[in-house]
């Protein structure tokens, strides 16, 4: 029975040893897990650092390919007699002035990359190692700070260890004094048999002396394992109270260190991190946000030059920059030959009739040649308004190809189906060319018959004028002065 006790109690401490080494190597495992999560941290901002800095030049490099761009273009328009007017009037084409906004819009455009890459580098750069700098500091101070709660730990352990052994072996003595006591007492219990049995025999033989005095060794002997036993288990239970007692501590103590102290630890390693790094983060997205918004500021400006784009005003603005090239010429004068006098049409005999004739035959003319020539301008409006249509096609939103949820494939085929595809385009542009064709037919077909009519209109008026005149002064001779209407008076 004491072997198979002892054998139990060598297994209780051999399963208290294994569990204090099992936490012990969980303490280890603990500090390489908060070790690992610090490194690839520390990893995760280098790569955002690389990522940050190249991307910094990238920028830069953007920058000064859209300055040296605009520059080109630039240098290349102040020599033009367009920029010279500008800079003598301050009034642009509505054309030239699009083109003007655009090489603004790819300046500004330049300097927001080239803000953009300064603050990838002296900003958001530096933050992110900053953030490094703080991992590393902390990590260190809050390992500090787990390497005394670690030590804590074993020590409460190894506290409880030394009750429980102290314990046990009180209560081995305990139970050992237990053991001795009983022997005594049963052999007590059988001196006192013995002793009823020899009374008989004493009386006669009259030998009662030595047996006192054995129950008497017996008796002290009883009493000292009685006061052996009672000491240990006073020892015994004194033991077992502060084994209790330090196995309620220890347990309070791992369970505070594994519910609230390794969070408390995790969070003194984490620290200020996701903080920092949501500001930095919030950095680059501000940069971005302000690059966009400095963008489509610009942008809406060459909308609007867009928008105000007008063909009419060009044309003023043209004829009013070249106005000694457009301007009308001076009227032709009536030049007289030889020393003639006469100066104006006359309708006196013999050539009334033949004027009054050629009134005739010009106004029937007039009347068919407007009825035809009215009929071309309707199809030249037509014709226009078809080119229109054409030239003012809405195809200009591209918004398919910036689908970012699609898949690659999918984005080609919406690119091989759009307006812009080549078989599309050449279709487009043929019946384009087709239409322009048979415009500029129409249109040169319109300008002869107008000059016609406007030369047979002109005569038409001069001879009305110079009839009704003749019939009013009857048979004297009508006059027109010649500087009000001899440039048209060209032979029919």
């Amino acid at each position: 029975m004491s072997s198979t006790k002892y054998k139990k109690d060598k297994e209780i401490i051999a399963d208290y040893e294994t569990q204090v080494k099992e936490i012990r190597n969980q303490l280890v495992e603990q500090f390489k897990c908060l070790e690992q999560q610090s490194e690839s941290r520390i990893q995760l901002l280098q790569d955002l650092q690389e990522f940050f800095r190249r991307k910094s030049e990238i920028e830069l490099e953007y920058s000064r390919s859209l300055d040296k761009l605009a520059e080109r273009f630039s240098s290349k328009i102040r020599s033009s007699r367009e920029h010279q007017q500008f800079k003598k009037d301050q009034h642009l084409l509505s054309s030239v002035n699009c083109w003007y906004l655009v090489l603004n819009q790819t300046r500004r455009e330049s300097r927001d990359h080239a803000t953009l890459s300064d603050i990838y580098t002296n900003n958001v750069i530096l933050r992110f190692a900053q953030i490094s700098e703080d991992i590393i500091r902390l990590f260190k101070k809050s390992k500090d700070i787990g390497i005394q709660m670690h030590e804590e730990l074993v020590k409460v352990t190894n506290e409880l260890y030394t009750v429980m052994k102290t314990y046990h072996m009180y209560h081995t003595e305990s139970i050992s004094a237990e053991s001795k006591l009983k022997d005594a007492e049963k052999q007590e219990e059988k001196q006192f048999s013995k002793s009823g049995d020899l009374n008989v025999n004493l009386l006669r033989h009259e030998d009662r002396q030595p047996r006192r005095s054995f129950v008497r060794k017996i008796e002290k002997i009883k009493e000292k394992r009685q006061a052996k036993y009672s000491e240990n288990k006073l020892k015994c239970t004194k033991a077992r109270n502060d084994y209790l007692l330090n196995l309620a501590a220890t347990n309070a103590v791992v369970a505070k260190y594994y519910i609230h102290d390794v969070s408390d630890m995790i969070d003194c390693c984490d620290l200020g991190y996701h903080a920092s790094l949501a500001r930095t983060l919030r950095t680059y997205l501000s940069a971005e946000y302000n690059l966009e918004t400095s963008r489509h500021e610009g942008l809406d400006i060459i909308e609007n030059a867009v928008d105000n784009l007008d063909n009419r005003s060009d044309k003023h603005k043209i004829m009013d920059m070249h106005n000694q090239v457009f301007c009308p010429p001076m009227r032709f004068d009536y030049l007289p030959h030889m020393g003639d006098e006469v100066c104006q049409v006359s309708a006196q005999q013999p050539v009334q009739t033949e004027l009054l004739m050629r009134y005739h035959q010009l106004q029937s003319r007039l009347t068919t040649l407007k009825i035809e020539n009215e009929e071309v301008r309707k199809t030249l409006d037509a014709t226009m308004q078809t080119l229109q249509d054409m030239l003012t096609v809405e195809d200009f939103d591209v918004s398919d190809a910036f689908q970012h949820s699609r898949s690659t494939e999918s984005i080609k085929s919406v690119a091989s189906e759009s307006y812009m595809s080549k078989l599309n385009v050449a279709k487009r542009r043929s019946n384009q060319h087709e239409t322009e064709m048979f415009y500029f037919s129409k249109f040169k077909e319109y300008l002869n018959g107008s000059n016609l009519i406007i030369k047979l209109q002109a005569k038409h008026d001069l001879l009305k004028q110079t009839l009704g005149e003749g019939e009013r002064a009857e048979c004297g001779t009508t006059r027109i002065l010649v500087n009000q209407s001899h440039w048209l008076l060209k032979a029919v």
